[in-house]
């Protein structure tokens, strides 16, 4: 995978989070009733949005990061997203006139309920809810980033698993025509499109992992995956995949797209673990985006009250 340095921002340039909030609240309002959104309750327009859908009455979640925000030009312009550039900054641009909608997810194997669901009927089942979470880059750089959506495990459980269902695969879109970096000649005659990944299902159904739908508070943009997303936040954010298609419950482990291309670097796993090294480089430490300086990575990037005990017993250098 590429490495680059990202760009350099003071703290005071990070944008206050309840500031952001409160300027929402101010601005929201008529708009949405001319999309015809307002009587579900889940949108709201801003002026200053440019026809940016907004997330409104989002609940309250307790699994947040108590730490300063990524800036949102930063979450939104600096991007790991191959099925577009593998450059940094070219998803924003490349993305820029992605089409969301319409979008269907297949949700098939080893479950009682078969579907495909349209997006949006999906988003409106579940309760929506702002999640902040710390996201590590497997290239050594992290975000603060505030999502918006709900617990994949509520979605799992209405899908009645049955005992077979021992991992869960998850599939991005594939169509070079509107994704470039697809495209044969480009970085797609490198990487087996389309992307896959996978979680063990007990990973899948842990409270912490959520479907994404939102960024700050709005939708998706099409560089951070939209119109939804996988977030696991205590692994490598190569495991969030993005922009997903289908989601098929299977019995063996599934082979993600990072195995494939190099199984020596990239396992099954990908948790946050300061102690075993990239092969290329380090991970004991990391530049947060907007810092001068590396801190020190986290295990399981901050949340191993939470998740340890998903892997007791496992040697976790070997199964990386």
């Amino acid at each position: 995978m590429l490495i680059r340095r990202p760009a350099d921002t003071i703290p005071s340039e990070i944008t206050n989070y309840e500031v952001f909030r409160r300027r929402r609240q101010l601005i929201k309002g008529g708009a949405a009733a001319a999309l015809g959104l307002a009587a579900t309750g889940l949108f709201a327009l801003t002026p200053e949005a440019s026809a940016k859908l907004k997330f409104d009455q989002l609940k309250k979640s307790r699994f947040n990061a108590k730490e300063s925000l990524t800036p949102y030009k930063d979450v939104t312009s600096y991007n790991n997203f191959y099925e577009f550039s593998t450059d940094k900054e070219g998803p924003a641009q490349l993305a820029e006139d992605f089409k969301s909608r319409p979008w269907s997810i297949e949700v098939a194997g080893e479950i009682k309920k078969p579907k495909v669901y349209d997006v949006d009927e999906l988003i409106k089942r579940f309760p929506l809810e702002e999640r902040i979470y710390r996201l590590r880059c497997v290239e050594a750089w992290s975000m603060v980033v505030p999502w918006v959506g709900f617990a994949l495990g509520d979605f799992i459980k209405t899908l009645e698993p049955n005992s077979r269902a021992k991992y869960v695969e998850f599939e991005t879109l594939h169509d070079p025509k509107r994704m470039p970096g697809q495209r044969r000649g480009l970085f797609g005659s490198v990487l087996d499109w389309p992307y896959r990944e996978g979680l063990r299902i007990d990973e899948a159904i842990h409270p912490l992992t959520i479907l994404a739908v939102g960024v700050y508070g709005e939708e998706l943009p099409g560089q951070n995956g939209a119109p939804i997303r996988l977030v696991v936040p205590w692994k490598y954010g190569f495991k969030s995949i993005k922009s997903i298609v289908k989601i098929n419950f299977v019995e063996q482990p599934p082979v993600n797209t990072w195995q494939v291309q190099a199984p020596h670097e990239y396992g099954f796993y990908a948790n946050v673990n300061p102690k075993v090294s990239h092969p290329r480089w380090s991970q004991a430490r990391e530049r947060r985006i907007g810092e001068f300086f590396k801190r020190p990575t986290l295990m399981f990037n901050g949340y191993a009250e939470q998740v340890a005990h998903l892997y007791q017993g496992m040697d976790l250098s070997k199964n990386f």
